[in-house]
């Protein structure tokens, strides 16, 4: 899953798809062009940051960031188009153009969003996080992190199983650097194939802060550290992997692979 952000703020690539502050649907495309080439099957389009302490955006202003950027990819690209995702709105009109994917941090507890994604009929992705952008990361503090994210999971399955979303098309991320410490993260991606009970799982560790820390690397120095941690998960029941470097991603799964 290669990431596509119409963001200024985003913590990697924010702003690489503006000009002179406006967001520009050709610098998106470019980008969106080259995540494929390089063997992307899936584009995750988002419109808001989520990175530590990033500003809400309106739900007017995320529509119209990632609504044309949607549509263009739709008619341009053979990829699956996954949308970045809590907002209702966002949600109805982007699964209208094409999207095929509601990829969603908040889990669909948005009011309005459970309800979106089972009328749209497209698969979701729920992801574990403790709080907001604006705290998750003060402190934050679990009884067992495993079981804890296992619980958080289950119980929004539950609900989207009683929302009439199918259990096929239920996916689940344990939400890396999403009100974790660095030992939360080691070990949910240690113990990540517990998770693959509640459907196939998304691990989102491209670039992640962590790596700074524990390597002390910059985020543009983090490609090693992301692939390493890619593989395990892959190794530990991962499916799907949310990446910046698509490319040299898929010549670690394919060297992965061929050694077997």
């Amino acid at each position: 899953m290669g990431i596509l952000n119409v963001t200024p703020d985003s913590f990697f690539d924010g702003g690489s798809c503006y000009r002179n502050g406006e967001l520009q649907l050709d610098l998106a495309l470019r980008q969106a062009e080259r995540l494929v080439q390089e063997g992307a099957d899936f584009l995750d389009i988002g419109g808001e940051s989520t990175r530590p302490g990033a500003r809400p955006v309106s739900s007017q202003e995320e529509c119209d960031r990632v609504l044309p950027v949607v549509e263009a990819v739709a008619h341009r690209l053979d990829v699956v188009i996954s949308v970045d995702t809590s907002n209702p709105e966002l949600i109805t009109e982007a699964a209208e153009l094409g999207a095929g994917l509601i990829n969603d941090v908040r889990a669909l507890q948005v009011p309005g969003a459970m309800e979106a994604a089972a009328a749209s009929g497209v698969a979701v992705c729920l992801m574990h996080m403790l709080g907001s952008p604006g705290n998750m990361q003060n402190q934050p503090s679990y009884q067992d992190v495993v079981e804890d994210v296992l619980d958080f999971l289950r119980q929004r399955k539950r609900a989207c199983l009683a929302s009439g979303i199918v259990e096929d098309a239920i996916w689940v991320d344990p939400g890396i650097g999403f009100g974790k410490t660095d030992e939360h993260n080691l070990s949910l991606i240690r113990e990540l194939e517990r998770l693959s009970e509640l459907g196939p799982v998304l691990l989102g560790v491209s670039r992640k802060s962590m790596f700074g820390r524990l390597l002390g690397r910059e985020t543009s120095q983090r490609l090693s550290g992301s692939l390493a941690a890619g593989l395990i998960g892959v190794q530990r029941g991962a499916r799907i992997l949310r990446v910046h470097d698509v490319g040299p991603t898929r010549d670690a799964l394919e060297i992965l692979r061929m050694i077997g």
